[in-house]
């Protein structure tokens, strides 16, 4: 009977899962969409009906031994999702307390996608062996998991670690968050896309960028241009560049990293991001700091990351309760 754990990746449009061995091998998952589900309930309902299908399916059997979830305001100490932007249901969501229903008995944790990320880097990725580092994920928005000490930085409250919405600009662009200027509403996928869209009202140097709509404009397909030498693309990928580096030295003076992760489709523009990003931030280091903390891809980036960052946080849970006995 094989020991593994259940991760599952909560996002905006889908909701990712997977059965992992205790070492990290995926034995099957899939995925179910989360946006048709007004009712939480009823989200929760499908969602175990479709985890118990895909456990029926397996060509060996398993003990389940614990569950993760990375979920977007995901709060550690009280297993809820609180007041989550890009979700139907509002307010402060009791989720381990209503999905423990489903699983009697089962040790059960959550925290936001971000520290999910970081744990899975840590405990399977390019941060095994490091106790300082951070992870930068770079999608739709900005997620940020900290680790000091070997240990995820939560605070007081479960929430700490919010890089993305640190203020870069005064009255800057409206955030989903309700603030002005937030860090995401530059540097993330829906933020390159802003950039280049002002761009190309500042600039009239030809760009294939210019024939297409903000609606079908994707990050992949500014890499594309930038990589064939489109101005504006390589413009954009310059200032998202020089503001996350500016930032990451900030992030550097409050717990000095070893090596700082970059994650997410953002992150697939390989050079086009990180040139900038660590010409910025060395640039905005001080001296104490420079050429001494890595900027690094990380290595779950062709993998399903939020899925086995969650594995990762039920497998890490389970170490610890296992060390307190």
């Amino acid at each position: 009977m094989k020991e593994t754990v259940l991760g599952i990746d909560i996002g905006g449009t889908y909701t990712k899962y997977g059965i992992l061995d205790r070492d990290g091998n995926c034995l099957a998952e899939d995925f179910m969409s989360t946006d048709v589900y007004r009712e939480f309930d009823a989200y929760l309902e499908n969602l175990h009906s479709v985890i118990e299908n895909t456990i029926q399916g397996l060509n060996e059997e398993i003990t389940l031994m614990g569950v993760g979830i990375g979920a977007p305001n995901g709060n550690y100490y009280k297993g809820t999702i609180e007041h989550p932007p890009n979700l139907n249901w509002k307010g402060i969501i009791p989720f381990i307390e209503r999905f423990k229903a489903y699983f009697k008995n089962m040790p059960m944790v959550l925290t936001n996608d971000a520290n999910a990320a970081a744990l899975g880097e840590m405990i399977y990725g390019g941060a095994k062996g490091m106790k300082d580092f951070i992870v930068i994920t770079l999608g739709t928005g900005l997620g940020s998991g900290i680790v000091v000490n070997g240990n995820l930085v939560y605070g007081h409250d479960g929430f700490a670690g919010e890089l993305g919405h640190v203020n870069v600009k005064l009255k800057g662009r409206d955030c989903g968050c309700g603030k002005k200027g937030c860090l995401e509403t530059y540097v993330s996928a829906t933020g390159i896309k802003r950039t280049v869209f002002h761009l190309l009202g500042e600039r009239t140097c030809e760009s294939d960028l210019r024939n297409v709509s903000y609606t079908d404009l994707t990050a992949k397909m500014i890499t594309e241009a930038a990589r064939k030498g489109d101005l504006i693309a390589l413009e954009a990928f310059e200032y998202t560049g020089k503001i996350l580096g500016s930032k990451l030295a900030d992030a550097v003076g409050h717990t000095s990293p070893e090596a700082i992760f970059l994650l997410g489709g953002l992150a697939k523009a390989k050079d086009l991001i990180m040139n900038p990003t660590i010409q910025y931030m060395e640039e905005n280091l001080l001296p104490i700091y420079r050429n001494k903390i890595k900027v690094l891809l990380s290595s779950l980036q062709e993998t399903n990351a939020g899925v086995l960052g969650a594995s990762a946080l039920a497998s890490n849970e389970l170490e610890k309760n296992h060390r307190s006995l």
